[in-house]
């Protein structure tokens, strides 16, 4: 059976714990690959290195200050790809700025959600994006690429 990964990329480890935490608790038993900067995750997208032979995740929750490579590259970067330009990428970020939701949604992101400061609103976003992405969203079908 091919399971819903999801692949969360968040370089705090304060942040990390907090969506690791509120997946749980909102019964989203998926398993949950974590890549803590830009390159990790372009190398776990496009089966690099240690990455080989993965399959690609259901959905990408991505944060977009990271180190080395930051989110909107590793947006652009997905979108350029013809085997994970159709990937589901929901921009996850404390980040307010109206040019950044701009920037995601113009290089194609799907969603863009900013991460509330209270745990239990983050907890009920955490729960709505995994009912959305994992249950009710029907990914478009494999071309086969990957």
């Amino acid at each position: 059976m091919n399971e819903k990964v999801i692949l969360l990329v968040e370089d705090n480890p304060r942040d990390e714990e907090l969506t690791l935490r509120a997946l749980k608790k909102a019964n989203v038993l998926n398993p949950i690959a974590v890549a803590r900067d830009g390159v990790e995750a372009l190398d776990f997208l496009f089966a690099r290195g240690e990455h080989a032979g993965r399959a690609l995740p259901q959905v990408i929750l991505l944060d977009l200050k990271l180190p080395r490579v930051d989110g909107l590259e590793v947006l652009r970067s997905l979108r350029a790809d013809e085997r994970t330009k159709l990937l589901p990428v929901v921009i996850l970020t404390s980040s307010n700025e109206e040019q950044d939701r701009l920037r995601g949604y113009s290089l194609g992101a799907n969603s863009h959600v900013r991460k509330p400061v209270d745990f239990a609103q983050f907890l009920e976003a955490v729960k709505q994006l995994g009912l959305y992405w994992l249950v009710l969203n029907e990914n478009p079908p494999s071309t086969g690429g990957a």
